[in-house]
């Protein structure tokens, strides 16, 4: 797996604070860092899924993102074309009907417009705050300079209340808004021909877990209607589909299982893995999860003949070949590695740029000269197909760095800071390659350019 959990390259990513999720209540005030991850697997898994649902919904020619947030909730979120999804939502859902719904529902979001009429509203509902809240900060001051401490909490609770006017009124408007998404995203399944059974499982699994933990909810203080509520409006609608017991698709249940067990061994290794597939060890993502969670406990030879034992069985399955080559790494036979790396990127449909880094990457780990040059390609390339794979410039940087370059070595390493949306250490590098770069060149342009951003 690439970069995920264990050794992920996380980088600070804002959501807009018009953002809807499917399930919890993602704060509208301000802004949010969240942690990415990348997997050339898991991401053709979701794109997979999200294809039809997409064209469905008018969106094949938006170029909606899915992004992998390494996060162990239940929960996914849109903003702007990007839509969210953690990786705990991948381990949870054991078909891949669960997923499918949440994508259909974020696409309801997306198709609908939903998140430029919550800015709207936003600033409608921030109207009546504002002007609450500084009634209130003004008898807080007044309370304050008294030395009447009542006066100051009377003033609290005229901020609280106007406040809270204010939020009712846009937290009904979202309830409306995940309705709609709701049904949105049934009519898309059954234009697919596909089941929402797997989207009623992740509300009753949602109901369930609030049953369980003893949650008493205001529904008046919820983004979202809540789960009981949601499960009674869409159970009709579901259940009258022609599809709704349609079986699932044996070949995406197996795509499906494997992801499930590579994010488990990530996370939690074997205990994980026993949790996920409820002890089943005959599964095959549970035997493919094995062999990963084997490789991070540290011992690479059993790693190698459970992983061996698949590519038996699958000889032709991109992933395999890239996990052996991760083992192989691990194990510092990084010419092999390479190798395994190598027929990965021969057999991906997709032909993903984060293959290829990992190729690239392999071939740097082996510290031949005669492999840097070749190393230094495969990570330009890797680049140029997925500019968002920020582990590929630090890479790309260090191959520069043992080829003595040091000018592009720097340079890319302020691309990937730029990338990264850190300025500040972008310039810094930017200008120190700048100094070493002949000026008027394509790589002394591309210095001055980040240097020069924002001026």
């Amino acid at each position: 797996m690439h970069k995920l959990v264990r050794k992920a390259l996380t980088f600070a990513a804002t959501a807009a604070i018009a953002c809807s999720s499917i399930l919890t209540n993602v704060p509208t005030a301000s802004a949010q860092s969240i942690a990415i991850v990348r997997d050339a697997e898991i991401e053709a898994l979701l794109k997979d899924y999200a294809r039809p649902i997409f064209g469905a919904a008018g969106l094949t020619q938006r170029n909606i993102e899915i992004v992998l947030v390494n996060n162990r909730s239940f929960n996914a979120f849109v903003d702007g074309r990007r839509i969210f999804i953690n990786t705990g939502a991948l381990l949870l859902a054991e078909s891949p009907g669960e997923i499918i719904g949440v994508l259909a529902h974020e696409a309801g979001h997306i198709a609908g417009g939903h998140q430029a009429r919550l800015r709207e509203q936003i600033a409608r509902s921030q109207i009546f705050g504002v002007v609450g809240s500084l009634l209130g900060v003004g008898a807080v001051a007044a309370g304050s300079l008294s030395g009447n401490d009542g006066t100051a909490s009377a003033g609290m609770g005229v901020a609280a209340a106007s406040g809270g006017i204010a939020q009712r009124s846009l937290l009904s408007y979202r309830r409306t808004e995940e309705i709609n998404a709701d049904q949105s995203a049934i009519t898309y399944l059954n234009a697919t021909g596909q089941s929402a059974a797997g989207m009623l499982a992740t509300f009753n699994r949602f109901s369930q877990g609030l049953a369980l933990a003893g949650v008493q909810v205001d529904p008046y203080q919820q983004s979202h209607p809540l789960p009981r509520e949601r499960i009674a409006l869409l159970e009709d609608l579901a259940r009258s589909s022609p599809y709704f017991n349609s079986p699932v698709d044996a070949s995406l249940q197996r795509r499906h299982d494997l992801m499930r067990g590579k994010i488990a061994a990530n996370v939690g290794g074997h205990p994980a893995l026993q949790r996920a597939f409820n002890g089943n060890t005959a599964n095959v993502g549970y035997r493919y999860g094995d062999a990963i969670a084997t490789r991070l406990s540290g011992n690479v030879g059993l790693a190698l003949q459970k992983i061996d034992a698949l590519l038996a069985e699958q000889p032709n399955n991109p992933y395999f070949h890239e996990a052996k080559g991760e083992i192989l790494l691990s194990g510092n036979q990084a010419e092999a590695a390479a190798s395994s790396f190598q027929r990965a990127a021969q057999l991906d449909p997709n032909n993903s740029g984060l293959i290829r880094a990992q190729r690239g990457f392999a071939l740097m780990r082996t510290g031949q000269p005669a492999l840097i040059e070749q190393a230094i390609s495969d990570l330009r390339e890797a680049i140029g197909a997925d500019p968002t794979n920020l582990s590929a410039y630090r890479q790309l940087s260090q191959a520069y760095g043992q080829r003595g370059d040091v000018a592009n070595a720097e340079l890319t390493m302020a691309e990937g800071y730029f990338r990264a949306g850190n300025v500040q250490e972008a310039r810094i590098f930017a200008a120190r390659a700048q100094q070493k770069l002949q000026p008027g060149t394509p790589a002394w342009t591309r210095a001055n350019d980040i240097v020069t951003v924002g001026q």
